[in-house]
């Protein structure tokens, strides 16, 4: 018998009755993610401002699972509080990956138009922090929940002319890190990932002599698949990862191990 989905995630019971919030799913590596979950049993909840979230909702019922899409603006706290509500429909939300995020234009800061800064900033750090802030609202009922916030190499290390985007990521690692500390008492778990460089439709779509220096910067020598990093999201989602709270996981083909 084939025990895995076209996504390479196992076909198991482990997370079947959870409920799971994944934010920018409509394609990348939030699609990955939420496949990955419905494949697993859980009850997936899609927020995002892409409409192409109803495809995916459409793939995981092809697939025999429940998915549900929730146009979300994260930058909103109205749109959030609403998405949280709808994944927390069965007075339960068990996990929250919060994934949307955009870059900037890259370019020097003392020639970047501010909108772009507040534009990246809004989506990639402040809607972190409206979702975990619902989300976590919605777990403390329930004395327990995961929550994985996607941060990136670039919020560990630097990289020329991606300012407003690796100010974020940092951000956003380090408010993992506080959450996990301050919300580890209460029975929930707060963790991030930081994927290195994704083989997604948006970097496929890169010069190929942009791509071979992403590559070589790579000591596994690859771009990441998005199923590769969704399974590490899985497992921080997991009870295997029960005694992680606080942490930053790289999965980045040991991109900052060098």
């Amino acid at each position: 018998m084939d025990t895995k989905n076209k996504e390479g995630a196992p076909k198991t019971a482990a997370m079947k009755g959870k409920s799971v919030v994944v934010t920018g799913a409509a394609s990348g590596l939030g699609r990955a993610t939420a496949l990955l979950f419905a494949g697993r049993g859980a009850r997936v909840v899609i927020g995002d401002v892409d409409a192409r979230g109803k495809d995916v909702v459409q793939e995981i019922a092809e697939a025999g699972g429940v998915g549900e899409f929730v146009e979300t603006d994260v930058t909103d706290e109205e749109s959030v509080a609403h998405l949280m509500d709808i994944g927390d429909r069965d007075d339960t939300l068990d996990v929250l990956v919060a994934n949307a995020g955009v870059s900037e234009a890259k370019g020097l800061l003392h020639e970047m138009d501010m909108k772009d800064w507040d534009r990246v900033l809004g989506i990639d750090l402040r809607g972190t922090v409206l979702c975990d802030k619902y989300a976590l609202g919605k777990m403390m009922k329930r004395g327990h929940g995961s929550v994985i916030n996607v941060s990136s190499i670039l919020g560990v290390v630097g990289q020329a002319n991606s300012t407003a985007y690796s100010a974020a990521k940092a951000a956003v690692a380090n408010l993992s890190r506080s959450l996990g500390a301050t919300y580890g008492p209460l029975g929930i778990r707060v963790n991030a990932v930081a994927p290195g460089y994704i083989n997604t439709p948006l970097l496929a779509s890169l010069p190929e002599d942009v791509r071979s220096v992403m590559v070589s910067r790579e000591p596994i020598g690859r771009l990441a698949q998005p199923d590769e990093i969704a399974a590490v999201i899985g497992f921080l989602a997991s009870d295997d990862a029960s005694y992680v709270t606080g942490s930053v996981l790289m999965a980045d083909g040991g991109y900052t191990a060098v």
